[in-house]
């Protein structure tokens, strides 16, 4: 089982351990940090038991601590409802609202025991943690009255991640890929990567898991590896036996990765070297193709460079957004790239396709000083745009099954970042051209830790 955390009414930090063996985090009274040990059976390893209050305890007095802290936690303002095998974090009250935007308060803490995790609840990857985050959406999804559930240690600098329709989500980390059961809300496996990318750090250019993606019948992730320096790798895992079972050479800093709509090819989007690497499922052969409508001036340097894309179904091709000025159209047959108008004028990260083919695209922000703000493209079929402004730095971006509503993750890949989402209702966007109108404004609900990735559950 995995670590859980929990918090009492200290708001310190404990550690103690679950009946698998797992790590187990919550607080004492005083709000010291206290870890206790980590069981693995006979014969296993256990550690000591550090911090002010706890030397060497016994797991009895430690297990009956955790209890006590458990029923405190259940009195303060706001902890939040850990669950068997999960590690939740404290559920803390949201930030301040921003200009033009509506911050949600954080709903009152659950009592009763965990239940299974609700159908529309969010998950987000905390690149700057090692979790990912299960957040209640709000009413109706509307963001209003959500916030944080729990929290999951995956592994270091979670990135990417997918949810597959058995429930299991596997997330990109810069350990392996985890396997996280999203009911239950615990990791299950933590699937080292084939590939050598050198020390396990944190940060924009650690080595690991990037971009993900499953196959469409579901028997096969393909995972993005980045090796610091070097070209990548797109590493396939077998579903059923959670191993690494074939190894394919890509570009530099596999951002993304992409699956076409029969499941026959692999997209990486490789950030560094300016293109996308076609990979054949079956042979692993792979193409190479370039991705680069301002050129590759700059190399390493540049802003210039693709991020993340989309695969339209009707048609096999690829949609990769650029600073708001220019939409890569990718055929991946021929290779050929075709370019169409876009109107945010701001740089571009994530991107995401509504049910009715309406291209969602997050605009991180200005790199130069004639640049625009933050905001969301909403980009209809026929290349109509409606922009809505953003608080703050943004990264990636979901939509909900009958696209109604984005879910728009703080994260960001640079400084900037913010421990939250960006909740955008797409049925009222005319509302914003109202600047008395706040009822339908962007809503900020505070989660995660620098979230990156997002799916809906």
């Amino acid at each position: 089982m995995t670590g859980v955390r929990g918090v009492d009414a200290g708001g310190g930090d404990v550690r103690g351990v679950d009946a698998g063996g797992g790590d187990v985090r919550g607080v004492d009274g005083r709000g010291s940090d206290v870890r206790g040990s980590d069981v693995r059976g006979s014969g296993g390893r256990t550690t000591g038991v550090r911090g002010s209050r706890v030397r060497a305890a016994p797991l009895r007095r430690l297990t009956l601590g955790l209890l006590v802290a458990a029923v405190l936690a259940g009195c303060t303002t706001a902890p939040t409802e850990v669950a068997p095998g999960t590690t939740g974090t404290p559920h803390t009250p949201n930030a301040p609202a921003a200009s033009g935007s509506t911050t949600t308060a954080a709903p009152a803490p659950s009592r009763s025991a965990p239940t299974p995790t609700p159908e529309g609840t969010l998950l987000v990857a905390d690149f700057g943690s090692d979790t990912v985050t299960f957040v209640d959406p709000g009413r109706d999804g509307s963001g209003r009255n959500g916030g944080p559930i729990a929290s999951v240690e995956v592994g270091t600098a979670p990135y990417g991640l997918v949810v597959g329709e058995d429930g299991r989500a596997w997330v990109a980390t810069a350990e392996g890929v985890a396997v996280v059961d999203t009911q239950r809300r615990t990791r299950i496996a933590l699937i080292p990567y084939e590939t050598e990318t050198g020390p396990v750090t944190t940060g924009e250019y650690r080595g690991g898991g990037m971009g993900i993606a499953l196959a469409p019948d579901g028997r096969h992730v393909y995972v993005g590896v980045n090796v610091p320096g070097g070209n990548g790798t797109l590493e396939v895992i077998d579903t059923a036996t959670r191993e690494v079972t074939a190894t394919a050479g890509v570009g530099r800093r596999p951002f993304d990765v992409d699956v076409s709509p029969d499941g026959r090819e692999v997209y990486a989007t490789n950030h560094d070297s300016f293109d996308v690497t076609a990979v054949d499922a079956d042979t692993l052969r792979t193409r190479r193709m370039e991705v680069a409508p301002y050129g590759t001036e700059g190399g390493l340097g540049s802003w210039l460079k693709p991020h993340y894309a989309v695969v339209r179904p009707q048609d096999g091709t690829l949609l990769l957004p650029f600073e708001g000025e220019r939409l890569a159209v990718l055929d991946p047959r021929s290779g050929k790239v075709t370019i169409e108008r876009m109107t945010a004028d701001t740089h571009q990260h994530g991107a995401a396709l509504a049910p009715d083919g309406t291209l969602l695209v997050v605009g991180t922000g200005p790199i130069g000083s004639a640049d625009e703000g933050p905001s969301l493209t909403v980009r209809a079929p026929d290349g109509e745009e409606r922009i809505v402004p953003l608080e703050g730095p943004h990264e990636d971006v979901a939509v909900s099954a009958d696209g109604s509503t984005a879910y728009v993750t703080g994260g960001f890949t640079r400084d900037g970042y913010w421990n939250g989402i960006t909740v955008v209702d797409l049925d009222s966007l005319d509302d914003l051209d109202d600047p008395n109108n706040e009822k339908n404004k962007p809503i900020r609900l505070s989660a995660g830790n620098r979230p990156l990735g997002i799916a809906i559950l």
